[in-house]
């Protein structure tokens, strides 16, 4: 049996250098905001699976992911508030700005959709749904984020 003895010098362990991890903060509504995009993208593609069928499911579906993205709109919105009020962000104003457009499109798009029949989607619910969707797209260029964390891109 051989046994492997490991020894450290004094001076090793001392002067060697300690690795420092440092994370980068990203703003809480960083994290909502791809959620509600989801959300109302995805009503989009059943807004369109219901014009192809005619099937009231995809009409359902569609009225629960525009108010679930709604819903996390709402705390994204209410995150990105608190971040601006704290000093610890500069606002995006095109980028918050395309946002609120497209949530509230989202908001008449849910009460178009509450209303019964086939006219409930089509063709005034799906034609929101499109708008929300092209603008929650033009938001993917640039990232998810509505406000600078960095004074260099507060200048922009």
């Amino acid at each position: 049996m051989t046994q492997i003895a490991v020894a450290y010098t004094s001076s090793t362990v001392e002067t060697e250098a300690v690795p420092v991890v440092a994370t980068r903060r990203h703003a809480i509504h960083q994290m909502l905001v791809p959620f509600s995009v989801a959300y109302l993208i995805g009503a989009f593609a059943t807004d369109l699976a219901y014009w192809r069928t005619a099937l009231v499911m995809w009409e359902r579906f569609s009225v629960w992911l525009i108010a679930a993205g709604l819903v996390i709109a709402a705390l994204a919105a209410i995150a990105a508030v608190i971040d601006l009020l704290t000093r610890r962000q500069k606002p995006a104003w095109f980028r918050a700005l395309t946002y609120v457009v497209a949530i509230a499109l989202s908001i008449v798009n849910v009460l178009v959709h509450s209303r019964d029949g086939y006219t409930a989607v089509v063709p005034t619910g799906l034609v929101l749904s499109g708008l929300v969707t092209i603008l929650l797209l033009s938001l993917l260029v640039g990232g998810w984020s509505l406000t600078y964390s960095d004074p260099v891109g507060a200048a922009q």
